[in-house]
């Protein structure tokens, strides 16, 4: 019988192969802002808007964890920068650290990035700025994804005490 935390790393397992699309996507349509200038806002709202997506799908993960396994939902305003950090942290006796803090700098970077896109005309974003999160993204991902997948590998072994 299925529990809270095989479903929780079933869902980290699901996310992850979908945060494995949206790297490629981001990453191949990257390719085009600059090999096609005549549409290049097409290409750069597809890469804004990918990663608006992956930073979402990270921080729904991390907002399921802390609901769930945490017990305690983040409110305020400063709640999506106060989760990010919160999975940088162990919470002893319930669960290891989530992620390691070495990657809050460029989550956050993402994290602010996603707020641009939901409150800034998208036709404001410059490609310059935007170039070095896609640079990075791929190496961010390799590392964030071994350690969710540890995560739910650490889930899964609670179901077997």
């Amino acid at each position: 019988m299925s529990n809270i935390w095989d479903e929780l790393a079933e869902r980290i397992l699901g996310e992850a192969d979908e945060l494995d699309r949206i790297v490629r996507r981001t990453v191949n349509v990257w390719k085009r802002v600059y090999e096609d200038v005549e549409q290049q806002d097409i290409y750069l709202d597809s890469v804004a808007l990918n990663l608006h997506g992956f930073y979402s799908g990270i921080e729904k993960l991390f907002e399921i964890i802390a609901n769930n396994i945490d017990k305690s939902p983040l409110t305020g305003a400063t709640w999506h920068r106060d989760l990010l950090q919160k999975m940088t942290e162990e919470m002893p006796g319930l669960r290891p650290a989530v992620i390691n803090p070495r990657w809050l700098p460029q989550l956050d970077e993402l994290r602010r990035f996603r707020h641009l896109v939901r409150n800034v005309y998208i036709f404001n974003i410059v490609p310059a700025k935007v170039e070095p999160i896609v640079a990075s993204l791929p190496d961010l991902w390799s590392h964030i994804k071994d350690e969710l997948l540890a995560f739910a590998d650490f889930l899964s072994d609670l179901n077997n005490l």
